[in-house]
């Protein structure tokens, strides 16, 4: 079976940096892509970033445009997330997700596989 499993989060002073990673089991990845979506206390879970798995092309929210960056490691299955310049509002539980299946999209409805969560606090 397919496992996503994130790591990386924990507490961080406003202006500081995390990186998340999400390794993942059961495939191998040639297609598709893998997205971040972060959901806080008593707020929908939103799109952070995604990336394809065959080139690479990232896709942004506003809210992290210029601050976060996501990256793959198609050999090793994994799915990074750098976030510099964090915010207080970006505290919240930090999932990834994948989709194999067209339309990819930024809606978590669409994605097939969700990690557990990692949660992320930045203090003011």
């Amino acid at each position: 079976q397919v496992q996503l499993v994130e790591s990386g989060g924990g507490l961080v002073q406003a202006g500081g940096s995390l990186r998340l990673s999400c390794a993942a089991s059961g495939v191998t990845f040639k297609t598709g892509v893998m997205s971040w979506f972060r959901q806080a206390p008593g707020k929908e879970r939103e799109f952070v970033s995604l990336i394809t798995w065959s080139s690479g092309d990232p896709t942004y929210a506003d809210s992290v445009k210029g601050r976060f960056t996501i990256s793959r490691d198609n050999a090793k299955n994994t799915v990074h997330l750098q976030m510099n310049s964090l915010k207080a509002e970006d505290t919240a539980v930090y999932y990834c997700a994948a989709d194999f299946s067209l339309p990819y999209g930024l809606e978590p409805s669409g994605y097939d596989y969700w990690g557990q969560g990692t949660q992320v606090i930045v203090s003011s």
